[in-house]
C-alpha cells in the first residue's frame, strides 16, 4: 500500500510559545508517519486568532491549494481541531480530503485497538467525533476505508443515517458500562486479595512497553511509533526481595488528546487511578521532554492519580543529553536495554516502598510455612534468620500500610509471635 502524501497546516497565535508550537508540529509529523503517511510539507500562518469560517486566512488558503495541486497531495491535516463549518469550507476550497489532529489520533487508535473493549471505545469516540461533522465531509465520507482518518470500527456509511449513529452510540455506551463493571469487579478482587499494583505511565513512545517486556519477560508490542500500546496489559512481577506485585503497561499520553478519547478511554485509564505505585517513564533524549512530563502530570491530575507514590524513570540515557537535569524526584536514569539498569530500577522501587511502608519484626514457628510464604510474597523482607533454640524464624520487613498483614506491626517494635 502506497504511503499517502500529507500536507500539514497550522495557525500560530501570538500567545503560543514558539517552542511549544514547533513541538506540536513535530508531534503531528510523527503521528502522520505512525498512521502510514509521509509528510511532504508543513505550512503555517501567524494570526491573532483562528479564522472562524476557514481556520486559516484566505491568502494562505490559495497558497495551500496551489501546493495541493502541484505536489499531488492526498491529505491535508490541520494542527488544531476543526469545527464542522471550517471542515466543510476547507474541503470545498481545497478539493482534497481534510482531517484534523483529533481525527488523526482517532485513526491511529482504530489501527491499534485489539481487545473488544478497545475497539468499542475507539468506535464510540469516532462516532461522537464524526456525528456533528457529517455534513462537512460531503462526498469524502463515501470513501470511508480509503485512507488515513477513515479507518476503524466506525467505517460504515456514516452520513446516511444520523439516527442509526445515535442508536449505535447508545448501544456502545451500554455495552461499555458492562465492561467497566467487569473491570471494576476484577480490580476489587485484586484489592481484596491485597495484590499490590504498579502502573507504568508516560508520554507515548517513551519506552514503557520495552521496560514492561523486560521486567516481565513478555511480548507486548514494541515499536518506535506513537501509541504502540493501546490496550492495557497486566503481568506479575517479582522485586529483588521476593515481593510480588502486578504491573500494568498503559496507553501513552499525548498533548491535546481529543476530549472524546479521554472520555471514551476513562475506564482503561482507571487502571492508573487504582494503582498503588506509578513508574513515570520519560524519554530523556527528547528535546521537548520537559513539556512531555508536564503533559503527563496534568493528565494524571485530571484522572485524580497525581497523589499516588511515583518514581520518575528517565529512559534512553544512552541517547540523552550530557548535562541532564531531572525535573521530578525521586528519579532514576536508565536504558531499558541494560539488564543492570533494570535491576537498579527494581531496587530503587523497593527502597521507595520501604520508606512508605510499616516496619515489622516477628517470630514465626518453623512449622508455619503458610504465613512464611505470605510474608515472602506480600511484604518486603529485609532480614530472615532461624533461631535454633527457639525453633523459630526471626523476620524483619516492611508491609504495605493497608495490607491485612498489618496485625504483625508492633507499635513498640517488640517481638511478636505468630
Amino acid at each position: 500500500m502506497l504511503e499517502e502524501k500529507i500536507l500539514i497546516i497550522a495557525v500560530k497565535k501570538p500567545e503560543q510559545d514558539e517552542w511549544r508550537f514547533q513541538s506540536s508540529l513535530d508531534e503531528l509529523i510523527s503521528l502522520g508517519k505512525t498512521a502510514g503517511g509521509v509528510v511532504h510539507k508543513v505550512m503555517t500562518q501567524n494570526r491573532l486568532k483562528i479564522h472562524p469560517a476557514t481556520y486559516i486566512g484566505s491568502g494562505k488558503i490559495d497558497e495551500i491549494r496551489q501546493e495541493v495541486e502541484e505536489s499531488e497531495i492526498d491529505l491535508v491535516i490541520s494542527n488544531d481541531e476543526l469545527s464542522p463549518g471550517q471542515l466543510r469550507n476547507l474541503t470545498n476550497y481545497l478539493g482534497v480530503r481534510i482531517i484534523d489532529r483529533s481525527q488523526l489520533i482517532l485513526d491511529i487508535f482504530a489501527q491499534r485497538a485489539k481487545t473488544k473493549e478497545g475497539k468499542l471505545q475507539v468506535e464510540l469516540a469516532q462516532l461522537e467525533y464524526m456525528l456533528p461533522r457529517l455534513a462537512g465531509q460531503g462526498v469524502e465520507m463515501s470513501r470511508l476505508g480509503a485512507g488515513i482518518g477513515t479507518r476503524g470500527p466506525g467505517e460504515t456509511k456514516l452520513e446516511t443515517d444520523r439516527r442509526h449513529i445515535r442508536n449505535r452510540i447508545t448501544d456502545i455506551k451500554r455495552r461499555l458500562k458492562m465492561v467497566v463493571r467487569q473491570r471494576e469487579q476484577y480490580r476489587n478482587r485484586r484489592k481484596s486479595n491485597d495484590v499490590f499494583q504498579i502502573a507504568i505511565v508516560g508520554y507515548t513512545n517513551a519506552g514503557k512497553s520495552t521496560i514492561f517486556n523486560r521486567l516481565t519477560d513478555s511480548e507486548s508490542l514494541e515499536e518506535n511509533k506513537l501509541f504502540a500500546t493501546l490496550d492495557p496489559l497486566t503481568r506479575k512481577i517479582q522485586l529483588p526481595s521476593g515481593f510480588q506485585a502486578l504491573i500494568t503497561d498503559t496507553v501513552g499520553f499525548i498533548q491535546d488528546l481529543p476530549t472524546s478519547l479521554i472520555a471514551a478511554f476513562r475506564s482503561t485509564l482507571e487502571e492508573v487511578k487504582e494503582a498503588d505505585f506509578l513508574l513515570h517513564v520519560v524519554d530523556m533524549s527528547q528535546e521537548n521532554q520537559v513539556e512531555q512530563q508536564k503533559t503527563v502530570m496534568k493528565l494524571l491530575e485530571e484522572l485524580d492519580a497525581h497523589t499516588i507514590p511515583m518514581l520518575t524513570v528517565y529512559n534512553k540515557k544512552d541517547l540523552g543529553q550530557e548535562e541532564f537535569i531531572p525535573l521530578y524526584h525521586p528519579n532514576i536514569l536508565i536504558s531499558a536495554y541494560e539488564k543492570e539498569d533494570l535491576q537498579e530500577l527494581l531496587l530503587k522501587t523497593e527502597s521507595l516502598l520501604k520508606e512508605a511502608w510499616n516496619y515489622y519484626h516477628v517470630q514465626i514457628d518453623s512449622s508455619d510455612g503458610k504465613v512464611m510464604a505470605k510474608l515472602e510474597r506480600d511484604t518486603i523482607i529485609e532480614d530472615n534468620s532461624f533461631d535454633e533454640v527457639l525453633n523459630k524464624y526471626i523476620i524483619n520487613g516492611y508491609v504495605p500500610p493497608h495490607h491485612s498483614l498489618n496485625y504483625l506491626v508492633s507499635h513498640n517494635n517488640e517481638d511478636k509471635e505468630i
